[in-house]
């Protein structure tokens, strides 16, 4: 597997270049995400606007009234929690083309309940005209501003930042899950970086005898992807959402919604952080914990359906990845 620094840092230069209504705004964050090269390079396009999240939403809004197209960037639970009024009535209302880029989203950082951005999901995708992204390798975060900007309205995205795993060749695509696997016993739809974890138990319960399908779903909003809903209406046996967020409100409560829309009685299993806050520790260490990664997966599938699925560490570790990023790709890195 191929891991790309700093993904985010080139492609927000090289995107900006002609793109001249683009403008940077930072929550005196600007290194830690990532749009130091995108200061220096554009100083006039770029804005810090210190630790005031309240004042950069409504300096976003109004400069989105005069034609600009903010990006804003700071971690995402600063982001969320402590300007949604203003997010609410000086964005979302006015329904103006401002773009929020979250960093370290769900239990990604070490720096526990004050820093983890457990609900923003959920918080987000109750704004009207906010349309809800999250990138889950380095083709995501080169393709999502794109989406971003197409959009023309708020968009939230969760981000990624440092080292990032390559998995896909094709570009993000507005409501349109990614095929990663086909099968029709599970089906299995993950998202940002539960994904990688998601492909290794989908090989292993390949392996063991299970018809498995997998889907990486990289628009939370709007949510009526038509991919999902075949995969939801033809799923066998069990479906299964495994997110790094809480379990209420995120990609398992928008599953669970489909369930409903369609009428599909299909058991559904939701992976993901309980009712609870999380605290400090690695990421590693937090994924295990709550049971989002590999192990942890397969052990809530096996008790979902009833069956003890054997692995080891070394299954786990040389798990098949799909074919998904191209030949020339892999060539020219």
């Amino acid at each position: 597997m191929i891991l790309e620094e700093q993904v985010h840092s080139r492609n927000i230069v090289t995107w900006a270049k002609d793109k001249e209504n683009v403008v940077v705004l930072s929550a005196d964050l600007t290194g830690s995400t990532e749009i130091t090269e995108f200061q220096k390079t554009y100083p006039d396009r770029f804005f810090n606007l210190g630790m005031a999240e309240q004042n950069l939403l409504s300096w976003a809004g109004g400069m989105a009234r005069e034609g600009f197209v903010p990006l804003l960037h700071t971690f995402s639970v600063f982001l969320v929690r402590r300007p949604y009024d203003q997010l609410a009535m000086s964005v979302c209302y006015p329904n103006l083309p401002v773009i929020l880029v979250g960093f370290l989203p769900g239990i990604m950082t070490p720096g526990g309940v004050s820093h983890q951005a457990i609900e923003d999901i959920s918080l987000m995708r109750g704004l009207p005209n906010m349309t809800v992204l999250e990138v889950g390798d380095a083709t995501d975060i080169e393709g999502v501003l794109d989406v971003a900007y197409e959009a023309r309205g708020p968009v939230y995205i969760r981000m990624l930042r440092g080292s990032t795993p390559r998995l896909f060749s094709e570009k993000i695509k507005l409501n349109t899950a990614r095929t990663l696997r086909e099968g029709d016993e599970l089906t299995i739809l993950s998202s940002g970086i539960c994904t990688e974890p998601a492909i290794r138990a989908a090989d292993i319960l390949t392996k063991y005898g299970l018809s498995v399908r997998h889907l990486h779903v990289s628009t939370l909003k709007p949510f009526n992807d038509p991919t999902i809903d075949i995969a939801l209406r033809d799923t066998k046996r069990l479906v299964v959402t495994v997110e790094n967020h809480s379990v209420i409100g995120g990609l398992g409560a928008a599953v669970s919604e489909r369930i409903g829309v369609l009428g599909n009685i299909t058991q559904h299993l939701r992976i993901g952080v309980p009712d609870s806050f999380g605290f400090g520790a690695s990421a590693p260490y937090l994924m295990h914990h709550f049971g989002i990664d590999t192990p942890g997966i397969l052990n809530q599938i096996g008790e979902a359906i009833g069956e003890r699925i054997p692995f080891t560490e070394d299954q786990i570790l040389t798990a098949e990845m799909p074919e998904i990023v191209a030949k020339d790709q892999l060539e020219a890195l």
